[in-house]
């Protein structure tokens, strides 16, 4: 973590100005806004499970369209 001080006799804006132009330099502000909405991924349990339950959907499906219950083109 990078700490800033205000020399001595240095304005507010001016230490303000050299604070933001660091950080934009350091690329931690970008790095941040980057990764602000990324989800982390699914573990490997996880990844299996919903697997499981979309073959379980499809078959339920499958099951409904032969036996009549369903039509082809519908979107279930």
């Amino acid at each position: 973590m990078v700490q800033f001080k205000r020399k001595k006799g240095e304005s507010f804006e001016a230490f303000l100005r050299r604070f933001n132009r660091r950080l934009q330099q350091s690329g931690k502000l970008y790095e941040a806004r980057s990764n602000r909405y990324r989800q982390p991924e699914k573990n490997e349990i996880k990844k299996k499970q919903s697997a499981l339950i979309g073959l379980k959907l499809r078959k339920e499906k499958e099951y409904l369209r032969k036996i009549g219950k369903l039509e082809e083109g519908h979107r279930w």
